[in-house]
């Protein structure tokens, strides 16, 4: 008796109550952690110490620190109101620099003597223009507060942008926007479940499950200290939506058990054992989905890895320990609120899938090799500029008015060794000479002939100047990501090469650092793709104990996913590269779950009948499960996309939703045709009968609990009498209300009652 105890399906019905208020302090203490969990926005971080621009960040950390950037607009107002302003912005704490024009030309002179048409880069038309460089990086405290404080004085009278208005704006736009796509897909995933289920109150009890998983995982985030903008703004969404099948599961296995005329408490002890292999085969398959993005290189690849599984972990423990509980205290609710199931049978859509399949399948696999090599031909973007200027964001319509008005600006920092200011003065002068930089700033080329450094003061020279070596501002004339920025780059690092030979430079900036974030990250993609490829087949072959069975399985769904990675060149959509690579694996472990289910189903039904019947009664068992995922998954995915001012984040968004929909098409009318093609192989004579036997040792395997009293009995029988009686007054009251008026019998039934 005590061994039979110690089983984990009867700890986890016998001990309900103490799991309840075990996830109940779980769930107020990782609320509480939610608002800890640091946030990075900047891409640059997650670059591998090994990429050049990372170890230029590391010296310019150590010699300068890293400055942020920020670009000015005055609007309709004259040079001295202009100097007033900036003279302003110039003493915010955390401004180091504003260059503006007053620098090079006396703008209290007569306007007569003012050449406009050589400070027409700063002063055009009423307008005024200043680049700002501020003490800290983009990222800091000390630079957003600055930020404030600078829109606050130009407020009505000019616009900002830049990276550092861009990073101080993105953190609360992204939490506002993932707040507004958490509400719509709660609302949406509801009226899925409104329709697909057959009780008024599942969907509220299966959003109450994922609910608290949800929590538990963005509260044990807190673990890694710090996680990425992409984590942060698709890890929740991602979570309800690849992890509501685990709760389906397992409601539908205790409502059949308990159809049978199954004592609840056994009921749901036969349902878990029914549900974990297939729950588990699904989150497997999820989580290792997930965990192919830790193999990256590039730092973001492992941050969204482990978040995601360690959140499909979260809801697996959640709906395997929690769930039981709930069912089982709110059961009678759920048959009080039952209602007749909205949705007709599917099978004509099941006898249509056969018709179909050969058409469809020839179809498929024509578009299949084209599509795998158009994937790689798309227009994507790889750092920063994609996050932080999106159309469609203040910084966005603000940057363009700038670039409109006065030409683009994209600062890059020259690092090379101190020392040799003749060398450096000459490479200076032959980058400012290039007809796309704006200015070239270095101390060598500042200092007055025959002056000393060290009679500048420490302030002005410690910016430029540091014990080992010597920074060189370059601004250029583009965009920071751009086929023309990236070759701007290459020609600049080419001619400070040149001057230094045999030392070793950097050239540093958004645009040199989102080449590495390119070279690095397209390396990654093949690599990443294969090792989920191998992860979730070998999850198959575990499941069904089957070699050949994951190629047929993985046939739909990697065409699903070639075909989705290849619409944005169809289409000339511009997508981030990032993005590209986690839908593959996004993709591939969250749907993957559809073609397991249909050859469950399908094995199940081939072991009673004839391949044609069997392919159409498995399309007909899985159409409900499958549609309600795809359909749920693809309403997350497309929230993202149409809620979001993020291009990375909203990119991402639809490359999900239509991944979904596309796998859950291709399971349900193409995966039957490859189950019959490779039916002889797959199909074992003696599954009917293993499965029977599976299902006989977990109907006999009784639930054990301890023998209760006499007087436990009769206390237990009272308590059971009054929730009668109360349940009774309360339809009695109810009758009175509506106007019915009771028969002599229910009338002496409740005197009897009283």
């Amino acid at each position: 008796m005590k061994k039979e105890g110690r089983r984990p399906v009867e700890l986890i019905i016998r001990k309900r109550k103490v799991i309840e208020k075990l996830f109940l302090i779980l769930f107020i203490f990782n609320l509480a952690c939610i608002p800890f969990v640091g946030v990075n926005y900047d891409l640059t971080k997650y670059l591998p110490d090994s990429a050049p621009s990372a170890q230029a960040l590391d010296i310019m950390e150590k010699e300068f620190t890293y400055p942020g950037m920020g670009r000015v607009m005055l609007q309709d107002v004259t040079l001295r109101e202009a100097k007033a302003i900036k003279d302003q912005i110039a003493k915010v704490d955390g401004v180091d620099m504003v260059l503006w024009c007053d620098t090079t030309t006396n703008i209290y002179g007569s306007s007569e003597f003012i050449d406009y048409s050589n400070i027409e880069d700063y002063y055009k038309d009423g307008d005024a223009y200043m680049d700002i460089t501020f003490l800290e990086s983009d990222s800091s405290d000390r630079t957003h507060e600055a930020v404030h404080e600078i829109q606050s004085i130009i407020e009505g009278k000019g616009i900002m942008a830049g990276s550092a208005a861009s990073d101080t704006m993105l953190g609360p736009t992204i939490n506002s926007e993932v707040a507004r796509v958490m509400a719509l897909a709660v609302v949406v995933i509801f009226l899925i479940l409104m329709i697909t289920t057959t009780s008024w109150f599942e969907p509220a009890l299966f959003l109450l499950v994922m609910g608290i998983a949800i929590v538990i995982g963005m509260g044990t985030n807190l673990f890694f200290g710090e996680i990425s903008f992409m984590s942060n703004a698709v890890g929740a969404v991602l979570q309800l939506a690849c992890s509501m099948d685990y709760s389906i599961f397992l409601l539908h296995s205790f409502t059949r058990e308990k159809a049978n005329g199954i004592e609840p408490e056994q009921a749901m002890a036969n349902a878990l054992r029914q549900a974990v292999s297939s729950i588990g085969a699904s989150g497997a398959t999820t989580v290792v989905g997930f965990l192919a993005l830790a193999v990256m290189r590039f730092g973001i690849g492992p941050d969204m890895g482990f978040v995601l599984a360690k959140s499909i972990i979260c809801s697996l423990l959640t709906v395997l320990l929690l769930m039981p509980a709930l069912i089982l205290r709110f059961q009678n609710v759920i048959d009080r609120t039952a209602h007749r199931p909205f949705l007709p049978g599917f099978r004509k859509m099941g006898e249509f899938a056969y018709k179909i399949r050969i058409p469809l399948t020839v179809l498929v696999l024509l578009l299949v090799i084209p599509c795998y090599v158009g994937q790689g031909m798309a227009d994507f973007t790889y750092g920063n500029e994609a996050i932080t200027n999106s159309p469609g964001t203040d910084i966005y319509e603000n940057e363009n008015l700038m670039n409109e008005k006065f030409g683009r600006s994209n600062m890059m920092l020259a690092l090379v060794p101190v020392g040799d200011n003749v060398t450096e003065k000459a490479m200076t002068e032959e980058l400012d000479a290039l007809p796309y930089t704006r200015y070239v700033m270095g101390l060598a080329d500042m200092l007055p002939s025959g002056i000393p450094e060290e009679f500048l003061p420490e302030s002005l020279t410690g910016q430029l100047h540091s014990e080992n070596w010597a920074r060189v501002i370059v601004n250029v004339r583009s965009a920071g990501e751009s086929t023309a920025a990236f070759q701007y780059t290459d020609e600049i690092r080419g001619i400070v090469e040149k001057y230094y030979p045999n030392d070793k430079t950097y050239v540093v900036g958004v645009t040199p650092a989102t080449e590495d974030i390119r070279d690095i990250i397209t390396d990654d993609y093949a690599f990443v793709n294969i090792l989920s490829l191998l992860g979730v087949a070998l999850v198959v072959v575990i499941t069904y104990k089957s070699l050949f069975l994951p190629l047929v399985v993985l046939i739909p769904i990697e065409s699903a996913v070639f075909i989705n990675t290849a619409l944005p060149y169809i289409y000339g959509q511009r997508t981030m590269f990032l993005g590209f690579i986690i839908v593959s694996c996004v993709q591939l472990g969250a749907t993957i779950d559809y073609s397991i289910l249909m050859t469950g189903n399908y094995l199940d039904a081939r072991a009673q009948g004839d391949k044609k019947e069997a392919a159409i009664r498995t399309v007909t068992q899985s159409a409900l499960s499958i549609l309600t995922s795809g359909f749920i998954l693809a309403a997350a995915g497309y929230g993202l996309y149409f809620l979001t001012s993020i291009e990375a984040v909203g990119s991402l968004g639809r490359l999900i939703g239509r991944g979904a929909l596309l796998s859950m098409f291709l399971v349900l009318f193409m995966l039957p045709a490859c189950l019959l093609a490779f039916d002889r192989f797959i199909i074992k004579p003696d599954h009917a009968q293993k499965k029977h036997a599976r299902m006989n040792r977990i109907r006999q395997n009784k639930l054990t609990f301890p023998t209760l009293s006499a007087l436990q009995k009769q206390r237990l029988a009272l308590r059971e009498q009054i929730r009668k009686n109360r349940k009774a007054r309360r339809q009695a009251l109810w009758n009175r209300l509506r106007g019915h008026k009771p028969s002599e019998s229910e009338a002496q039934q409740d005197e009897d009652k009283k």
